[in-house]
């Protein structure tokens, strides 16, 4: 019989995280029966002390608000991609006992996007200015060719976004909120506000709309991806998104190469379905 492995999610709060759901479904369809993936409430201040106690039997870590970077300094070894926006989501722990940090947000962004026919788009913008932002601007560095126009609710924020876009070689120009409505037509638009904030545009989707890229999942659909689909335009989902970063941690954390990507998301709607 195969040895337990171990994997988990951290965070705070942490009670509504779909990934036991998209991970455990992955194992199941994988004939992984001696692995198992749990969730923690896990701040800040008690980090340090988790990752220490942690046993042989862990595999690996995904990781969400607050601890993204706060992970960080606890690793022997961070990824370009993560690096690249000091922000890790995933963790692996060698056989050697080395703690490994990546981001796959960032390729899971990209990946949801290609599954939708999106490869390349000449101008993008970006509702909001938060860690996803980031994330979002990484991605289009892959996926974008021209400007991307952010769109954020104080100096502040947009100095913060102009310098993602120097560092991720993105090039960001800055607008405020109060003409969020403006970004609706661009030819990808990237969502990573919180629920509720994007309300107030939704008159504004244009009557031929291009792809909305809406990081939320729930609720969903929300009031912005509804009105774009009742235009007919095209949206990419949190789900999306969700389904294709965890299916890259399941990859990295089991050496299981491809994970089950139609099991995940089976998985993903029908846990939203019942809630």
């Amino acid at each position: 019989m195969s040895a337990p492995r171990r994997a988990a999610v951290l965070g705070s709060p942490i009670a509504h995280s779909l990934s036991p759901v998209l991970h455990r479904a992955a194992y199941a369809e994988l004939g992984l029966k001696h692995w198992s993936y749990d969730r923690f409430e896990v701040d800040e201040a008690a980090l340090p002390g988790f990752i220490e106690g942690l046993d042989a039997s862990w595999a690996g870590l995904s990781l969400t608000m607050p601890l993204k970077r706060a992970i960080i300094p606890l690793l022997d070894e961070v990824s370009a991609t993560a690096a690249s926006v000091e922000a890790v989501n995933t963790v692996v722990f060698t056989e050697d006992g080395r703690r490994v940090g990546d981001n796959t947000d960032i390729p899971g962004m990209v990946a949801a996007l290609r599954e939708r026919g999106v490869d390349k788009v000449e101008s993008a913008a970006v509702l909001g200015a938060g860690a996803t932002a980031s994330s979002a601007l990484a991605a289009l560095a892959v996926v974008c060719a021209g400007p991307v126009t952010a769109y954020v609710r104080s100096p502040e924020r947009a100095a913060e976004m102009r310098g993602w876009g120097e560092r991720l070689g993105v090039d960001v120009i800055t607008a405020d909120w109060a003409d969020a409505a403006a970004a609706l037509s661009a030819p990808l638009v990237i969502a990573t506000t919180p629920a509720g904030a994007t309300d107030a545009v939704t008159g504004s989707v244009p009557e031929a709309p291009g792809i909305l890229f809406d990081v939320l999942y729930e609720p969903w659909p929300t009031r912005l991806a509804a009105a774009w689909s009742a235009h007919g335009g095209a949206v990419v989902g949190g789900l999306d998104l969700l389904v294709h970063q965890a299916l890259l941690q399941v990859e990295q954390m089991t050496g299981r190469i491809p994970a089950p990507l139609a099991a995940m998301r089976q998985a993903g709607e029908a846990a939203l379905a019942s809630r």
